[in-house]
């Protein structure tokens, strides 16, 4: 993976456009709580027509949706680009898609839209792995400074975590959903994942669900390519009561444990909680030992 660039960062009275490029939009009291707050800290905030529109459990059709993001991308006033919220669909945009050459826009959002955020980094271009507009409000108010932090050209503090050990790492971040990513590799959208830092998290799977694309993580050989492993939040993840299983926590540290690459958990990221900013494809340090994932600078 190449290093990417963050965007010009943001400004007061910045244009920012609002999209729904996956799941219907359903947490309209969130969603109207996380605009506000962005619109608090003095940005332009507009709303894509049919960011609200339904098509089954999708937000519009692939064309419609398509369409937000292409607009968004291309209307030269816009500054940047926020998801409404995750679910599923982001992966069936970019089945026909081309990227756009244009002044780089940042793109914010976690969960489903690490599809999105991965094809950004292939040309070059860091997203934000951030809360949604649907989520912001949940966050705490160092969450919430870490993002406009970012945003705004300011470097960011390391996380502390638990360590597996392994030593230290450098590699450029490459934050995602397990279960999204699992579903991208050998795509044409998965980044070139040599060198990388991998930050995951998931919610809703159970253990073996997680052992599974664990597995598959493995049979690629594209951990043997990885340098570390940053793990967040695997929330709701727990197995169903009376049914032999293991923990979400065995399941980890079977697959992942004996990889002989530094590995810290318990970090603040993902659903059902805090969730910290993470930059795509920007140099940072993993510390198996003391548990941290690293200061992170801004270079524009």
């Amino acid at each position: 993976m190449l290093p990417c660039k963050p965007p010009t960062p943001l400004q007061s009275g910045d244009l920012l456009c609002v999209i729904a490029p996956s799941g219907t939009l359903r947490e309209q009291t969130a969603f109207a709580k996380g605009v506000e707050i962005w619109r608090s800290h003095g940005y332009r905030v507009e709303l894509s027509p049919g960011y609200d529109d339904r098509w089954g459990y999708l937000a519009g059709k692939d064309d419609h949706r398509r369409q937000q993001l292409y607009k968004a991308l291309t209307n030269p006033d816009c500054r940047g680009v926020l998801c409404a919220r995750g679910g599923y669909g982001g992966a069936r945009l970019l089945e026909e898609w081309q990227w756009v050459e244009t002044e780089p826009k940042w793109l914010i959002g976690f969960s489903d839209i690490t599809s999105l955020l991965w094809g950004l980094s292939r040309q070059g271009i860091s997203g934000l792995h951030a809360p949604l507009l649907t989520t912001l409000a949940a966050e705490p108010d160092w969450s919430v400074q870490r993002l406009f932090d970012w945003v705004q050209g300011r470097s960011l503090p390391a996380l502390q975590g638990v360590g597996w050990g392994g030593g230290t790492a450098q590699g450029l971040l490459l934050p995602a959903n397990l279960t999204v990513a699992t579903h991208l590799l050998h795509t044409a959208v998965q980044p070139d994942l040599e060198g990388v830092i991998l930050a995951l998290e998931d919610v809703s799977e159970a253990p073996y669900r997680i052992d599974r694309m664990l597995t598959q993580w493995r049979m690629t050989g594209i951990f043997h390519k990885i340098r570390g492993i940053a793990v967040g939040r695997f929330s709701q993840c727990d197995p169903p009561p009376n049914i032999p299983s293991f923990t979400i926590e065995e399941v980890l540290r079977d697959r992942l444990a004996d990889l002989g690459i530094p590995i810290v958990s318990e970090l603040p990221f993902g659903h059902d909680g805090v969730n910290a900013a993470l930059p795509v494809g920007v140099p940072v340090e993993l510390d198996g030992d003391r548990g941290t994932l690293g200061a992170i600078t801004f270079a524009f």
